[in-house]
């Protein structure tokens, strides 16, 4: 394959922009001409080798932040969108995206923005949903997806809530236990910890926390964690949410939660401890979750998030799905971008992962563009506790790009090199350019199909 070429021109910008420096300044620093920084800054060329030494070497920049996933994401975004039947009539080539993406990405956002209010509208519409007696007609955001989209875009790191984990978990360099850890410190606050028969997880009232004694001991510790965040870094959580400027309240609330709950997971694998030990171990889940008393969705999900600037881990993408194939969590530092709107591609080993309980399945995988992928899926069960109580079965998938699977010890004995070992999987059949799919549910909307009544493939048409 044909190495990418790397178009950053915001980045150049925005780098130049705090450094305070002119484009001739910061050309000069480069050791380029005047000329052809101002190419590299419109996206008129691509990024050379020379100048990512020299900002790597001059400036101390860190270079992959270069090809951070925003404008993949907003390609991929995009595309989804526009695989609405309302663009079905028009919709730009995929070459017009990536430069929208990349020399206008907040108008890519807005364009984002405006199709999810009209879907939501029209949901309104189709339900007789009562929002369609309002006074206003006004569209609303929806906060669950505008908090998703928050975590989304920051490559799922907020820095300062990583960081402050990381220092209550390890005040003196050292990890503590988290549960003895966390319980001390709400004590130190006139909280008082109880482990009590509860049907909840946890129950808080003014001066007690109640944590089911039923829960694992990695979901008590991550519970505790959680009301950790919500008393003691209310002031850190409060400020990183008035940066996010949030839409709504609920929006709000919501995203408050969630940082709670990245806290939590923090401090329950603090960065540098997780990070060497992650290393060590090639990434092997049952080990990171022996040693620190965690669950294996929660070591998944921490591997996803190992994007501190300087000491980055591998990229990894996390995903979640439940047995209807509905995507309940999605992160991604990788390429790989998940469908907004559905289900994931029916071609994952993701789906398997419900027939075969407790056992790893490796995969290796190719998206449409081209992009090779490890991936690792898992059925995970999370008992209610009592006879009574539902059983939530879920399904949880690990992975990365192939150029970092000899890092992975799942990777072992696998044909990396092969290219027959890789499963051809998708994002979205609407904007999955596939054409022999056996597994594909609607057509592509950006191809001609040609239907054929005498004769019949995989597919009642075929694609052009």
């Amino acid at each position: 394959m044909a190495t990418q070429k790397l178009y950053a021109g915001v980045k150049l910008r925005e780098t130049r922009a705090r450094l305070g420096l002119t484009q001739k300044a910061f050309a000069d620093r480069l050791g380029v001409s005047l000329p052809y920084l101002n190419q590299m800054e419109n996206n008129h060329r691509p990024v050379s080798a020379a100048v990512v030494l020299g900002l790597a070497g001059e400036f101390g920049l860190d270079v992959t932040e270069l090809s951070a996933g925003d404008a993949e994401r907003l390609v991929s975004d995009m595309r989804e969108a526009l695989a609405d039947p309302v663009f079905a009539d028009g919709a730009p080539p995929l070459a017009d995206l990536r430069l929208a993406a990349s020399n206008a990405p907040a108008l890519a956002r807005s364009f984002l923005e405006l199709h999810r209010a009209y879907r939501q509208a029209h949901e309104r519409l189709a339900s007789l949903d009562e929002a369609l007696g309002r006074e206003t007609g006004q569209t609303v955001v929806s906060p669950w997806e505008e908090v998703r989209d928050f975590f989304h875009y920051c490559d799922n790191y907020i820095d300062a809530v990583d960081r402050a984990a990381e220092r209550f978990s390890c005040p003196d360099g050292k990890r503590l236990d988290p549960i003895l850890r966390a319980t001390e410190a709400l004590a130190a606050r006139g909280v008082k910890v109880q482990f009590s028969d509860i049907s909840a997880l946890r129950e808080r009232s003014a001066d007690t926390i109640r944590i089911s004694s039923h829960a694992g001991r990695p979901t008590q510790a991550f519970q505790l964690l959680h009301q950790v965040a919500l008393i003691t870094q209310n002031e850190l959580l409060e400020a990183t949410l008035d940066l996010a400027r949030f839409q709504s309240d609920t929006a709000r609330a919501i995203a408050k939660i969630g940082l709670a709950n990245y806290f939590a997971g923090a401090a329950l694998l603090p960065y540098r401890a997780f990070l060497e030990a992650a290393q060590e171990t090639r990434h092997d889940l049952e080990r990171l979750a022996d040693r620190f008393g965690a669950s294996i969705e929660q070591i998944a999900h921490r591997l996803s998030t190992l994007q501190r600037p300087g000491a980055k881990g591998i990229p990894f993408f996390f995903v979640r799905v439940d047995q209807a194939g509905t995507i309940t969590k999605r992160h991604s530092a990788t390429r790989l971008q998940f469908a907004r709107f559905g289900g994931a591609c029916p071609l994952w080993n993701v789906h398997q992962a419900f027939e075969t309980p407790t056992k790893f399945l490796r995969q290796l995988a190719e998206t449409p563009d081209g992009v090779r992928y490890l991936c690792l899926a898992r059925d995970v069960s999370k008992p209610g506790g009592s006879f009574t109580a539902p059983v939530r079965r879920y399904a949880i998938c690990l992975g990365c790009e192939v150029s970092h699977a000899r890092g992975v010890v799942y990777a072992d004995d696998m044909e990396l090199t092969n290219p027959r070992a890789y499963q051809p999987i998708g994002i979205s059949c609407r904007i999955c350019e596939r054409k022999e799919c056996h597994q594909r549910s609607v057509p592509p909307l950006e191809r001609r199909l040609a239907v054929d009544p005498d004769r019949r493939g995989l597919l009642p048409y075929d694609i052009a």
